[in-house]
């Protein structure tokens, strides 16, 4: 096998939900999704940081993509730009992730994980909201993004549970949205 074999780090993302599935994220080492995989503990390191970095490797790329998507798109408001950019990074990513409903569990079952999903949401908001800031108001652009990123993750949610289209899925929350929103009422006493 070659030092830096391409089909290693998928070999590792697949080995660990594998054992993450079987025993736990908690009851899980290095050493054995090294094993499963087929290199050594010492390799694994070369292509993770750490045991929880399988699950999110790769995640840091989705901020930038996001915030050049804001920046190349062609809307002119600020909801519509961040809803086109969210769209065209979601059919991206949907198409270049697998095993989603399994990987959703084992983040579900540790406190850990469950922060590292947060802080990923945090980063993906705040690119979001930055971007969005550069081509509109900063008080805008920080609802807009909060907002669109909900319906984002929401979106993400929906298409793992159901495999439907993501911009379908994007859509339908989006409507959603907008249905619970003309819930509230038009003033607010204090």
């Amino acid at each position: 096998m070659a030092r830096w074999d391409p089909g290693t780090e998928d070999r590792l993302r697949r080995a660990a939900l594998d054992l993450f599935a079987e025993h736990g994220y908690d009851n899980v080492t290095v050493t054995q999704i090294a094993e499963r995989a087929g290199i050594t503990r010492r390799s694994y390191f070369r292509y993770f940081p750490d045991k929880r970095e399988v699950l999110f490797g790769g995640s840091e790329q989705l901020p930038p993509a996001l915030a050049a998507a804001v920046r190349a798109s062609d809307e002119k408001s600020l909801p519509a730009i961040a809803l086109d950019a969210v769209r065209r990074i979601g059919v991206l990513l949907v198409e270049r992730v697998d095993r989603t409903a399994e990987r959703r569990a084992v983040i579900a079952s540790s406190p850990e994980l469950q922060e590292r999903e947060r802080t990923k949401s945090a980063a993906i908001m705040a690119a979001l909201c930055d971007a969005l800031a550069e081509r509109g108001p900063a008080d805008e652009a920080r609802l807009v993004a909060r907002l669109v990123a909900v319906c984002f993750q929401e979106a993400i949610e929906r298409w793992i549970d159901t495999g439907e289209d993501f911009g379908a899925c994007l859509d339908a929350v989006v409507s959603s949205v907008r249905s619970t929103a003309a819930l509230f009422p038009s003033s607010v006493r204090q």
